[in-house]
């Protein structure tokens, strides 16, 4: 989703700048030729500053050595859009300076839309990245909840059962039913459907088919193929399999 995002932000701002200096230059065709030259200094700059600096030196408190390398970001994009000037001036006016907009001339101009759209693009980062952060948290507290219960609670034979997690092997889900085995060799059936008690439970339970959830705390064993829990090989079916292998290789 972030990098979709970014990518229509860039895009956006492609055609906007072409847009932009289109009218100043009476014809589109140069403008998104121009463009197409100063761009990639853009993004350039961006992406060093909001990938580099920013994570590097601004969120660990670095203020010193933030200031000095934007400092030292700024000499060099500069340096940059002179660079594609004189390309521009070679390429559009055939070297006669005149010839160019005016406005494609302007470096303090071209300087402050270059860190306008690198700042806009800070600013969206960084709200990007509180949002995931709030989104953790949720997550983080919603586990700790779960864990804080001990255990499933389901409806069983028109009763409500609750089980703990610790005795809990693992749950399959077949046909309109889902058993779920314990550690004691007893089966307890549920109408629920196998995704809602994956809601349910903690992260300690993964789902390696699409109608089987283990207990990855009582995994002996595990390949590529198969789980091994209290002497069963359970199959890992290929839609789950590469999360299943992250989660169970870091247990």
């Amino acid at each position: 989703m972030g990098k979709c995002f970014q990518s229509a932000f860039w895009i956006i701002v492609f055609i906007a700048l072409s847009l932009g200096f289109g009218r100043s230059y009476g014809g589109y065709a140069q403008s998104f030729y121009f463009v197409s030259f100063l761009f990639p200094v853009i993004l350039g700059t961006s992406v060093f500053f909001n990938s580099y600096l920013v994570p590097k030196y601004l969120l660990r408190k670095k203020y010193f050595r933030f200031f000095q390398y934007s400092l030292y970001t700024l000499v060099f994009s500069v340096y940059f859009e002179i660079l594609v000037l004189t390309l521009s001036l070679a390429v559009f006016a055939n070297y006669r300076y005149d010839q160019l907009n005016p406005r494609t001339t302007d470096l303090v101009f071209l300087t402050m839309i270059m860190y306008f759209l690198v700042f806009v693009n800070t600013i969206i980062l960084l709200l990007q990245e509180y949002f995931r952060g709030q989104d953790k948290n949720k997550e983080l507290e919603t586990e700790q909840e779960k864990l804080k219960r001990g255990c499933l609670i389901i409806t069983s034979e028109r009763k409500n059962v609750s089980i703990p997690y610790a005795t809990l092997v693992y749950i399959e889900s077949v046909g309109n039913y889902v058993k779920i085995h314990l550690t004691s060799g007893k089966l307890v059936m549920t109408k629920e459907r196998i995704s809602i008690l994956e809601e349910k439970l903690p992260d300690s339970f993964l789902r390696i088919h699409r109608s089987i959830l283990v207990n990855r705390d009582l995994v002996t064993s595990f390949n590529r193929e198969t789980v091994s829990i209290q002497d069963m090989d359970l199959p890992i079916s290929r839609k789950y399999k590469q999360a299943a292998m992250k989660r169970l290789g870091s247990a």
